[in-house]
């Protein structure tokens, strides 16, 4: 009796797991198609009353691929089947618009799952309707072609926009027509090029729907095929207000002829008035002298490293203009002759890192060394957020050996050994762990909320990883093979020369020119904008002469191999 009635309780205890998850499966299912469903009608607009309501396109297309070709032959098969099915094979639906492209599945995942399958087949194509109009509407352009932009300047050349995963054909002209571009060019779907000259050469269509995936090819990071449009402009008062950053007051050189190739003379010349005119010749410099307007690059004969004092340039036109001096501004208008970046031809011979601790700028340095040499960094980790605004090195195999250097925070003997060489990048301890906090907490350009500095997840924070500073430093110092030592600090304050050493160290030559470009955007798109919203010192007596004793520790190491040791500023603290 208790046999029978043990199999009777087990088969029960089957069934309910098994009824539970048909009912979780069936409201699943269910919830997916209700969603699908909104989204299909919102898309074609509100439903008249009466009118029948159309099936989403993807469960047609699904349909539709069940039948196959035997059934579409089947004289027994429904004509209404059969006119769906013409509609999805017609060329309006197979083949998108350019700058449209079908929804495509990661088949690189290695996680992908049935689930992934049955979500990603629900999913609609990009509807065709026109838009609402509206802001983006508004500055919707037409479509010229697929050219080729290359050489060594690009016509394409007054801003550039990295994204991704977001840029979208809307977003291109929208950037481009807010800051009064008269064309857009969208390559490999990812980077967004603007400027006031339509490119010569004409290619392929199908040459501008290549997508880089991090793979081998010249199609990934080298690809010079942008599908161009010709931007509608925006209504005046829906543009972005452009502004003239001041640089400074400066000695013109002795040949301004020469150094300044186009100039523009005339009464009451104005800041803005210059500033305009030289952003529609696409140059990122305005120079004003009296009523002389020139536009140029930062050369070596004009590099803006040696400013003099302001009230020089407060005199009168014809005074300033006899004295020499001038007032420089920085346009909207960004200097691209360094942008320009690609993996290498080639695997490379030594196998560099960029080791630096968390929080020491280290994203910062890939950016002016990818603008400097003109190649991609790569990562020992795969950071999304960075893949999606340009460094995509990101996405290859940190031992590809085909990006210039690779960034790791790792400290191990055996994965220090790894490397053939490093640059060790040290940053003042009190700022790191401010900095991989705020990140931590907040992400790549947020700040760390104020419950974050007054939990106790802020000493723990401290007590861990200040030690990890120490060590990180002293074991590169001790297992690496060949080292160039540079202090954040030191970077920011000689920008030029310090990485003039890095590219060397990379056995890479870059001209001066490209290292001025490169201080010409040295800001880069990963850094905080404005101070931490609360108190900036949140160190205590406790925390701070426990750093002290590390910043000590590094500084006498640093020391005893041969090297400078830590900028004084580091201690006393």
């Amino acid at each position: 009796m208790a046999k029978p009635f043990f199999r009777l309780q087990k088969f029960l205890r089957r069934t309910q797991f098994l009824l539970l998850f048909l009912t979780a499966a069936y409201l699943m299912a269910g919830s997916l198609l209700l969603l699908q469903r909104a989204r299909v009608a919102t898309s074609q607009g509100p439903r008249v009353p009466g009118a029948p309501q159309a099936l989403p396109v993807a469960t047609v297309a699904l349909g539709v691929d069940l039948l196959g070709s035997r059934a579409l032959q089947d004289p027994h098969v429904s004509p209404d089947l059969l006119l769906g099915v013409d509609v999805l094979q017609s060329p309006l639906l197979r083949r998108p618009p350019p700058g449209l492209r079908w929804p495509r599945r990661n088949r690189s995942s290695p996680h992908r799952r049935w689930f992934h399958h049955f979500t990603s087949d629900l999913q609609a194509p990009p509807t065709l309707a026109p838009e609402t109009p509206g802001p983006a509407a508004r500055s919707r352009g037409t479509y010229l072609g697929c050219f080729s932009d290359e050489g060594q300047e690009r016509t394409l050349k007054g801003a550039v926009f990295y994204d991704l995963r977001k840029m979208t054909v809307s977003h291109c002209q929208d950037a481009c027509a807010e800051r009064s571009y008269i064309y857009a060019g969208l390559e490999a779907g990812a980077e967004c090029y603007c400027g006031n000259r339509l490119p010569a050469t004409r290619a392929g269509l199908q040459e501008c729907n290549q997508e880089c995936k991090g793979e081998k090819g010249t199609a990934c990071g080298a690809s010079d095929r942008l599908s161009v449009y010709r931007v509608d402009m925006l209504q005046p008062s829906s543009r972005k207000r452009q502004t003239a950053t001041y640089r400074g007051c400066f000695r013109l050189p002795e040949n301004s002829t020469n150094a300044f190739s186009t100039a523009l003379i005339q009464a009451n010349m104005t800041v803005e008035t210059c500033s305009e005119f030289c952003s529609q010749k696409e140059f990122p410099l305005a120079v004003l002298r009296g009523w002389e307007c020139y536009c140029a690059y930062p050369t070596t004969q004009f590099s803006l490293h040696d400013a003099v004092d302001s009230s020089l340039c407060g005199q009168a036109p014809e005074a300033q203009r006899l004295e020499g001096y001038c007032d420089v501004y920085q346009t909207p208008v960004q200097d691209t002759r360094c942008t320009d970046r690609r993996f290498l031809p080639h695997k490379s011979q030594v196998f560099v890192a960029l080791s630096s601790f968390p929080g020491a700028g280290n994203t910062w340095a890939r950016h002016l060394i990818e603008h400097a040499t003109g190649f991609y960094t790569g990562s020992y980790y795969f950071d999304g957020t960075l893949y999606n605004k340009g460094f995509k090195g990101e996405k290859d195999h940190w031992r590809s050996r085909r990006t210039i250097c690779v960034k790791t925070h790792e400290s191990g003997r055996r994965e220090i050994e790894m490397f053939d060489s490093a640059i060790l990048l040290i940053r003042n301890p009190y700022r790191s762990l401010v900095a991989e906090f705020n990140r931590k907490c907040a992400g790549h350009l947020g700040y760390a909320p104020d419950h974050n500095w007054k939990s106790k997840e802020w000493p723990d924070f401290v007590n861990t990883y200040a030690s990890w500073w120490s060590s990180h430093v002293l074991e590169w110092l001790k297992y690496g093979k060949r080292l160039l030592v540079v202090h954040y600090e030191e970077l920011r304050r000689s920008l030029v020369p310090t990485l003039r050493d890095m590219v060397a160290f990379l056995n890479v030559s870059v001209s001066e020119e490209r290292l001025l470009c490169v201080e010409n955007n040295k800001e880069g798109s990963f850094r905080r904008r404005g101070r931490r919203p609360q108190d900036p010192e949140p160190f205590t007596p406790e925390m701070k002469d426990l750093i002290d004793g590390y910043i000590r520790t590094v500084d006498q190491a640093l020391r005893d191999y041969n090297w400078t040791g830590l900028p004084q500023e580091y201690v006393p603290r």
